[in-house]
């Protein structure tokens, strides 16, 4: 690859096109499947961020990569990629600028960095003639170019150019604006009683719960939280002997909704509600209430979907008629 003569960022910018050694050339289309017939289900998942884990905006990219760190993200936010090669002078130059201004724009636009030499097929997708070639995504497409160095004011220039084109058409934020309207604001009850909660207060948590469904009977989202309270109240101080004094003690209730109890921690919730089943079928009355409502609660812990626990409730209704 040889370095032609520098071009202006502006004037890449004003014409709206690319240099002319990318005109015409890009192919990210077949960039994007070559990726994706490459790339393992491996490979595929963990390209993409963990959930909860913010994305970089300095990102290394890879053929295996591409689809999800530029072609996908694009759709979000302005992708601008930095096309490099560590025997090129210029490079050693251009790309400091380049993540400076990334760290500086915080997430108004990422740079994806691009080894021509370890990923020549992308190279090639972009035509590219010489090193270093940056070039704008923007909802899936190259928008502006520009090949060899520039100074960092003209980059600044650029970029501030790139980003008041794209504003507001990207096809991702869209649905983001979309979901933030869609969103209700928190009820500042629940999040106190949520507090709560994390604070190992259950007892508060609990009240707090408590009065939010004294002045709304019917508030799902309290009642399913003044459930988990008691639950964490109750357990704290179970040890791993609940189950063997349950076993030692058939007849004693207590302990057999404290073992109910103790299995479900222990992430046994299949031997909890068969525990109680069995318990409801064997008792009446006063005792027979205790555990139905015991063996209720445990299940409102649960997704409703969840097989084991439709498994569960109709095993109960049959215990019960």
């Amino acid at each position: 690859m040889t370095r032609p003569g520098p071009q202006s960022a502006s004037a890449a910018s004003r014409a709206g096109s690319f240099p002319s050694s990318l005109a015409g050339a890009v192919d990210l289309a077949a960039l994007k499947e070559r990726a994706a017939q490459k790339a393992s289900p491996t490979q595929q998942n963990s390209a993409r961020p963990a959930p909860g884990d913010g994305p970089s905006l300095i990102t290394d990219v890879t053929e295996q990569t591409f689809e999800s760190d530029v072609i996908e993200r694009s759709n979000r936010v302005l992708v601008v990629v930095d096309l490099w090669a560590a025997w090129a002078e210029p490079c050693k130059e251009l790309s400091p600028i380049l993540e400076q201004l990334a760290s500086e724009a915080n997430g108004k636009w990422v740079l994806a960095r691009i080894d021509v030499d370890a990923n020549p097929r992308i190279a090639q997708a972009f035509g590219v003639q010489s090193v270093p070639t940056v070039v704008a995504i923007a909802g899936g497409q190259p928008v502006h170019a520009f090949a060899g160095m520039q100074s960092e004011p003209q980059i600044r220039q650029w970029l501030g150019e790139l980003l008041k084109a794209v504003e507001g058409k990207l096809p991702g934020e869209a649905q983001q604006d979309a979901d933030a309207v869609a969103e209700p604001p928190r009820d500042p009850r629940i999040e106190a009683a949520e507090d709560a909660l994390q604070n190992g207060d259950f007892a508060a948590a609990e009240a707090a719960y408590a009065q939010i469904l004294n002045d709304e009977p019917r508030n799902t989202e309290a009642k399913a939280g003044a459930n988990h309270a008691r639950f964490l109240s109750r357990v704290q101080n179970l040890t791993p002997e609940a189950a063997e004094i349950a076993d030692t003690n058939p007849n004693d209730i207590d302990a057999q909704l404290d073992a109910a109890d103790f299995e479900v921690v222990n992430r046994e919730p299949e031997a909890a509600f068969g525990r109680l089943i069995g318990l409801i079928r064997s008792t009446a009355g006063e005792d027979r209430s205790r555990v139905r409502e015991r063996l209720i609660s445990l299940l409102d812990l649960f997704d409703p979907a969840d097989p084991l626990v439709l498994t569960a409730r109709r095993d109960l209704a049959a215990a019960l008629y």
